[in-house]
Order: structure tokens, then C-alpha cells, then sequence
């Protein structure tokens, strides 16, 4: 017997302005549960965008397409609503939080007591408060796994980490989130971690648009390295 995977997620036609520029250029997407899929562009590519409008930011405009999760259709949905149906996004730069200590946060999150080694120094201090760049990471991953999402949006997790820290990171989402089949939308920039999570599918984007697709992730991290994102246009160009 074939297991077939639900569709969690699926991005259909998407087009998404601000400030009157149009940023995502009908992009399409899916994502199964328990799947982790991974997200790759250059800076400025659309991909912080792609996954702000995943959460509901109202910051940006949706003139085309549709976002359905769970087979709802909740392109108009709230934040706070997308939360509730299990939809997390741990931020690329978290604020620090003054006078507030990193427990106390967890506790109106959660009622149950999440314990990960990495984090345990990070509880009795002030929220990202002088947290270096690896203990802004794993404070964000404890607070997307205190929510108990269906599908954890990670964007940049990796950036700014040395190899250690990276492997680190690593283990949290593959111990505490693919473990327990939360569906994973690993957005990033240099794709190092994909090292250590070898995710289902990679997605590479450009100027807004979903240019290359492949299960090959070890083959388009070598032809970023070699020859630029860049290159990934000619794959489009052949759909």
C-alpha cells in the first residue's frame, strides 16, 4: 500500500506588491506534511517577502493568486488566524525585549514546559538581549516549537553562524520538529545547513519568481558555488 502525504500548504499564482512595486511574480508552491523544503535566493529575490505573506502580513498587498493550508483558503486571513491553525514563522531579526526574561514568554506561549539543552542558559534572561547570533537562533526555534505548528517557516535560521552553531541549529529542527512531522519551509541565503537537514525539494528564486526546482539538493548548492544564482535562470528557461 502507497501512503499518499497531504498537501499542507499550497501557494497558488501568487502576485504580491508594496509601496506599488510587485515583488512575487506568480509564484506557485506546495508543501506535503512532514516534508522539509527548502527556499534559496540572492538578496533582494523575494524570499523574506514570500514568507511574511505566507504568515499575513499586512504590510504587503496581494493582487493575484491564492494561499491554501490545510485546503482552506486563507489568503485573507488575519496573522493571529493563520496562528491558530498551526502556521509559525521564526523571524530573520527577532527584537530584544527589555525587562522581560525569556521564561516568561515561553509560559504565556505554552502551557507545557519546553526543555532543549541549547537553550537552557537563555531562560532567566531578558528576550534576545544581548543574545549572541547563534542564541537569537535557538531562542527563535524554541518559541515557533512552544506554538506546536503544522508548518514552521524558518527564514535565514542559518545566517550569520559558524559550522558548529549551524550543526546546532540543525539538530533542534531535526530532533524537535521533523521528529514530530511539522512540515518546514527552510528559507536561506548561503544553503550550508542543507548539509546536515537534506531537504525533500529546493526551491531557487529570482526577481520574485520560482526559477529552478529539483530533489538534487547537493547538485544546486554546487552550481550556486560555481557559477552564481545566475545560472539557475537556464533551468528556467527550459520548464
Amino acid at each position: 500500500m502507497i501512503l499518499v502525504q497531504k498537501i499542507i500548504l499550497k501557494i497558488k499564482n501568487l502576485r504580491i506588491s508594496a509601496e506599488k512595486k510587485e515583488i512575487l511574480k506568480g509564484v506557485n508552491f506546495e508543501i506535503k506534511k512532514g516534508e522539509i523544503q527548502a527556499l534559496l535566493g540572492s538578496n533582494a529575490s523575494g524570499k523574506s517577502t514570500f514568507a511574511q505573506v505566507i504568515m499575513g502580513n499586512p504590510k504587503y498587498k496581494i493582487s493575484g493568486g491564492k494561499i491554501l493550508f490545510l485546503g482552506k483558503d486563507i489568503t485573507k486571513l488575519p496573522p493571529e488566524k493563520r496562528a491558530e491553525m498551526g502556521i509559525a514563522l521564526a523571524w530573520q531579526t527577532p527584537p530584544s525585549i527589555k525587562g522581560v526574561r525569556f521564561s516568561k514568554l515561553l509560559e504565556k506561549i505554552s502551557k507545557e514546559k519546553i526543555e532543549i539543552e541549547e537553550g537552557m542558559n537563555l531562560l532567566e534572561r531578558e528576550i534576545n538581549v544581548d543574545f549572541s547570533g547563534g542564541e537569537k537562533k535557538i531562542s527563535e526555534l524554541i518559541q515557533v516549537l512552544a506554538l506546536k505548528p503544522k508548518l514552521a517557516i524558518l527564514d535565514e535560521i542559518d545566517s550569520g553562524l559558524d559550522i558548529k552553531k549551524v550543526e546546532k541549529v540543525a539538530k533542534i529542527i531535526k530532533e524537535r520538529f521533523l521528529k514530530q512531522k511539522v512540515s518546514i519551509l527552510l528559507i536561506t541565503h548561503s544553503g550550508e545547513i542543507l548539509n546536515y537537514l537534506r531537504p525533500n525539494l529546493v526551491s531557487v528564486m529570482l526577481d520574485g519568481k520560482i526559477v529552478c526546482q529539483s530533489k538534487d539538493f547537493e547538485k544546486v548548492l554546487k552550481t550556486i558555488k560555481k557559477y552564481g544564482y545566475e545560472k539557475c535562470k537556464e533551468c528556467f528557461r527550459k520548464i
